[in-house]
């Protein structure tokens, strides 16, 4: 076995289980007390990783404020066939960024280095590359696309979810854990660590069994 960063999922979710609406553009979930939380979380990371899709509808930084180059998280952006735009705000040049591809894309990014899987995704072999560049920890903050597989290939070692007093609906609105099916056959047991009330909304930790 390869080596691993620890690897917590953090994300907030609507009280009917949405991180977004159905046109996945962002949306307001969670208070300000979980907004600070999730400032204060970020400072205590390697890296902060997203998917394309997040970084196409929502071009985030992922920078911390007050920090600089060498002191910010790495920004690591999960881009199977390099859709991440050449303008992204990840490429700013503001804080390292690794944007993993498959193998079949070829394109470069300024301000970035490129990591290619073998196959659509290889996740254990590309944290194995991502640990031997010096992160131990990693904050997978999404979206649902991105989150699935690291469930279904074991990686999750915390999670937490802010579930705030908002309904959104739409059958096609996004989940925490989006994809095609279950993750795990009869889906995978998490022990709830922890649950905090923090403003309209609830703080819920897990990690596996």
């Amino acid at each position: 076995m390869g080596l691993r960063p620890f690897v917590h999922v953090n994300c907030a979710m609507s009280a009917d289980g949405k991180i977004a609406g159905a046109d996945r553009k962002q949306v307001t979930i969670s208070s300000d007390e979980d907004k600070e939380r999730v400032k204060a979380l970020r400072r205590t990371y390697d890296a902060i990783l997203v998917g394309v899709g997040t970084v196409v509808a929502d071009d985030p930084h992922l920078t911390v404020k007050g920090l600089g180059y060498d002191d910010n998280p790495v920004r690591i952006v999960i881009d199977p066939d390099g859709r991440t735009p050449d303008d992204a705000l990840v490429t700013d040049g503001r804080a390292r960024t690794v944007i993993v591809t498959s193998e079949t894309c070829t394109k470069q990014w300024k301000n970035a280095i490129c990591v290619r899987s073998v196959g659509r995704m290889d996740l254990p072999a590309v944290l194995d590359v991502i640990a031997r560049m010096g992160v131990e920890s990693i904050l997978v903050e999404g979206g649902g696309e991105t989150i699935a597989p690291f469930f279904r290939d074991d990686l999750v070692d915390r999670y937490t979810v802010f579930v705030g007093g908002l309904v959104i609906g739409g059958r096609y609105a996004p989940t925490p854990a989006d994809g095609e099916g279950w993750v795990k056959e009869n889906g995978m047991k998490m022990r709830l660590i922890s649950s905090d009330v923090l403003g309209n909304g609830a703080l819920l930790t897990f990690e596996p069994y």
